[in-house]
């Protein structure tokens, strides 16, 4: 920790207004988030945790739930290249299931993680299957598996990295989205750029820090690729932390312009990695 330096300092602006430090890890390039709670329950228990629930009242929901529906489609054609004759699919942070449901609609052999148990109780009632950790599973190695904006919310990075790694197949396919603290709309943004979330986001990642973070447990990036909408709805979050008002233009602009800056830097506002073991790609 004596190499760390703290970068930033945020709040969280959905529940607690509690204030947080974001400090970089040199070895790493990752973006840390301080103090850890100790209890992080209670920081997802709430209605204003979109992730959690199935519908929004408000515009800005709407948008979310427009989005996500599209994306949805998104994803099913992106782990359908990976899939092979068993189509077992891991989503670790299922939500309330609608992902695993598009997945098992289109013949998928379907399993998700999910501790929050309003979420986990919506996706079961979808004749999902659920189970609370990684510690549950039994289902042995899976052909894909998933996380979406899922792995800056977990405590025990490392260990949980490793119990990922063991859960996949030899020939196997990881698929992870995360925000990106090197965009644009977060170099604007700043203390206010919604995407660190604190401290539901506990870490925050570049290109450098997946790459060296999974390199190390036998997987590496084989692909990159750019979740361009998460820019405009990001930063309409942003505008309303920043100035307590939903500015929609602003919002549309700055989103914009981080993804036509980020057509030369690759450094789109949230960033998918696919990832294969070493082995696989000699």
């Amino acid at each position: 920790m004596s190499n760390y330096k703290t970068v930033l300092k945020t709040k969280d602006y959905l529940i607690s207004n509690e204030e947080f430090e974001l400090v970089h890890d040199p070895k790493t390039d990752m973006l840390i988030t301080r103090p850890a709670p100790q209890n992080l329950k209670k920081y997802y228990d709430s209605t204003s945790y979109i992730s959690h629930q199935d519908q929004g009242k408000s515009l800005i929901d709407k948008i979310y739930y427009a989005v996500k529906s599209y994306s949805l489609n998104k994803k099913l054609n992106l782990i359908s290249r990976y899939g092979n004759d068993s189509k077992k699919l891991l989503d670790i942070g299922a939500g309330t299931g609608e992902f695993l449901v598009k997945a098992k609609t289109n013949n998928w052999n379907v399993v998700g993680v999910e501790p929050n148990s309003t979420a986990s109780q919506k996706a079961v009632e979808k004749n999902l299957k659920i189970v609370n950790s990684l510690n549950d599973l039994q289902d042995g190695r899976f052909q894909v598996i998933t996380l979406w904006h899922v792995l800056e919310h977990l405590p025990n990075l490392e260990e949980d990295i490793v119990k990922i790694g063991k859960l996949l197949n030899s020939n196997g396919t990881l698929i992870i989205a995360v925000p990106n603290y090197k965009s644009y709309d977060a170099q604007y943004y700043k203390s206010h750029w919604a995407a660190y979330d604190v401290p539901r986001h506990l870490w925050h990642f570049s290109k450098t820090s997946i790459s060296k973070l999974f390199k190390k447990h036998g997987l590496e990036v084989v692909d990159t690729l750019p979740m361009k909408f998460d820019s405009y709805y990001v930063s309409l979050l942003s505008e309303r932390y920043k100035t307590n008002k939903t500015n929609y233009i602003n919002a549309f602009f700055r989103g914009l312009l981080s993804n036509l800056k980020a057509t030369r830097s690759g450094q789109y506002s949230s960033l998918i990695y696919v990832l294969k073991r070493s082995s696989t790609l000699i």
